[in-house]
């Protein structure tokens, strides 16, 4: 039964980061790509303020998968980087600690590119 908890709180809270972004697409002005970067940035803001951590021990992968749980594992990495390097953390330890999820999304891509055939889309 606790396997059925965890897929329901994980399912809810990914569902409500895509339901916020579904309603700034439809309410506002804003474009896709406006959206997706307020996210990246609101994680790397609202993990700072340690408010994005209970909020992963919540909905652990619905909140680390969204674009926000890309934003908190910047911070996470400059965190962790500055702890053991000192001042160069800030500058590295983004990279360092979104490595993983960067090359699997450029391998990935790749790798459909070459399963199915790209078209460019037509205006």
């Amino acid at each position: 039964m606790d396997i059925v908890i965890t897929y329901l709180k994980v399912f809810l809270t990914g569902g409500i980061l895509c339901v916020i972004a579904q309603i700034l697409m439809d309410k506002t002005s804003l474009t896709p790509a406006r959206i997706l970067v307020g996210y990246v940035v609101a994680g790397v803001i609202l993990t700072a303020l340690g408010i994005y951590e209970p909020i992963v021990e919540f909905g652990k992968a619905g909140a680390t998968v969204p674009l926000t749980g890309f934003g908190y594992s910047l911070a996470k990495g400059v965190f962790k980087a500055i702890d053991e390097q000192g001042f160069i953390g800030i500058i590295t330890g983004g990279i360092t600690g979104t490595a993983a999820g960067i090359t699997s999304a450029i391998f990935f891509g790749y790798l459909f590119s070459i399963i199915f055939t790209p078209k460019m889309k037509q205006s």
